[in-house]
């Protein structure tokens, strides 16, 4: 099996694909063209061959009327040597058939006497010429009406029948011989064509197989070259993408490290703190309840600390679900907005950021209200957190027929251009030390991003860096699965 499919890859490739393409555009007009030239040859042979035993016959008819051969009741020495030259010249039989259907003259002197009804003799004797091809038995067959004219009256009589058929051999023997001739030569072509058709075919996909290597290299590590393989377009158009690919999985790849570390070292530093305090507490002898108080404070934040770290990756884990996991129901959108607000109003205050709220219609949709509330306490908790002093955070919701929007748009920080088109990938985030300082984990935005495509909704960024963001959410009114 391993050889069958080893010779089905091979002839498979792109290479032989072309070769078999450049037979097939060399071997088809060939095979037409032969088949053609050999059928164009017979037709005129043959049309040569009749026009020239007709004319013979018809001046031989003629002799045969002229000189009353029919009912001369013997053969007439000069006609009979005529007949016998047009027999011998195109190889063929002469019939002469009276008008009681009696063959009064046989070449071949077999049925001489004898009397013959056939539909070519009727026709004949109705005043036609028929002319016949038997391409199968290799004959030309022709019959001619005797006619005699009444001097007198001018009146024409059918008097007899002359039957010539002509072997057409020698119009065959040079077809063989043409035949054989184009076969050679359509052969010869083949041959030539495809050892074109090898050589061009190598020379087209070389360039693939360099591209090929190329990237079997990169199998090996990322290495520091990119691909360039500008011999066709096409192959820079895939040595673009293919590196644009690489760098994609280069920026994945550090930012999972990246992850994996901030990740490994935001659960160990709650852990840390606690232990540290725990330890401290432990070591104190009769220390003072107010101290005993502090020190529980601070391990409660550090536990929930720790326990935001492990929800945000529970929810992204959850999203990675298929949408089918999504508990679709009909949700009042403003009161749920409303909730939201109520409930990051206490962080906005700390903050000293302004949140204000503008509905503009009644709005309802089918959403799962757990994922799309958490999608959007995502975006109001980000736009506070990552906001300056005394900023303020501005929350819209609109609608029409077919969606509703929410905007939220912030004073903060704002976010750099390069780092646009990156904030929605998981584990990424755009100020780290900042991030760190407030608790981020890289994972909000995905989140929230996450859960607006199960949707079938979409979400845009702009910013600009000391200014602020501005976030837009489009979610269908009505879910289609």
């Amino acid at each position: 099996m391993t050889k069958f499919k080893k010779a089905a890859d091979f002839f498979g490739s792109l290479r032989w694909r072309l070769i078999l393409l450049f037979l097939l555009i060399g071997i088809i007009p060939s095979v037409l063209s032969r088949a053609g030239m050999l059928g164009s040859y017979e037709n005129r042979a043959v049309f040569i061959r009749t026009s020239e035993i007709l004319s013979q016959a018809k001046i031989l008819a003629n002799q045969i009327v002229s000189s009353d051969y029919l009912n001369s009741g013997q053969t007439v020495g000069e006609v009979d040597v005529q007949i016998e030259q047009l027999s011998t010249i195109y190889d063929g039989r002469v019939m002469i058939i009276d008008d009681s259907f009696h063959i009064v003259r046989d070449t071949y002197a077999l049925d001489n006497g004898k009397t013959i009804i056939s539909e070519e003799v009727m026709k004949s004797f109705g005043g036609e010429e028929i002319t016949k091809y038997d391409a199968k038995n290799r004959y030309i067959e022709m019959t001619l009406p005797l006619i005699e004219t009444e001097e007198d009256t001018g009146e024409k009589y059918i008097i007899g029948v002359m039957m010539v058929s002509v072997s057409t051999d020698s119009i065959n023997l040079n077809l063989e011989y043409l035949s054989t001739s184009t076969a050679v030569i359509m052969l010869t072509c083949i041959f030539i064509i495809g050892t074109i058709a090898y050589f061009v075919a190598s020379w087209l996909v070389r360039p693939l197989h360099k591209l090929s290597r190329s990237i079997e290299e990169v199998q090996t590590g990322y290495g520091e070259d990119a691909l360039a393989v500008d011999d066709y377009t096409e192959t820079k158009e895939i040595c673009e993408k293919f590196n644009g690919m690489i760098g994609r999985m280069k920026v994945l790849d550090d930012s999972r490290q990246e992850f994996v570390s901030n990740v490994s070292h935001e659960l160990k530093t709650p852990l840390t703190s606690m232990k540290v305090l725990a330890d401290s507490i432990n070591s104190m002898e009769n220390a003072p309840v107010e101290l005993y108080q502090e020190f529980m404070a601070d391990i409660g934040n550090e536990v929930e600390r720790e326990t935001k770290i492990i929800n945000d990756l529970l929810s992204l884990v959850k999203m990675d679900k298929s949408a089918a996991d999504l508990n679709i129901s009909q949700v009042n959108i403003n009161e749920l907005v409303e909730t939201i607000l109520k409930r990051l109003k206490p962080i906005a205050e700390r903050q000293k950021v302004e949140l204000v709220l503008e509905s503009f219609r009644p709005v309802t949709a089918d959403v799962d209200e757990v994922k799309i509330t958490l999608a959007f306490t995502n975006l109001i908790e980000n736009a506070i957190k990552y906001n300056k002093e005394d900023g303020w955070v501005h929350v819209s919701l609109n609608a029409d027929h077919q969606y509703f929007y929410l905007k939220v748009e912030d004073s903060g920080m704002g976010i750099p251009e390069d780092s646009l088109e990156h904030i929605f990938e998981r584990f990424y985030r755009v100020d780290k030390s900042h991030s760190r300082e407030i608790g981020g984990t890289g994972l909000g935005l995905a989140i929230t991003r996450n859960a607006i495509l199960m949707h079938r909704g979409a979400i845009k960024v702009f910013s600009t860096e000391g200014e602020g963001t501005i976030f837009n959410v489009r979610i269908p009114l009505n879910y289609i699965s």
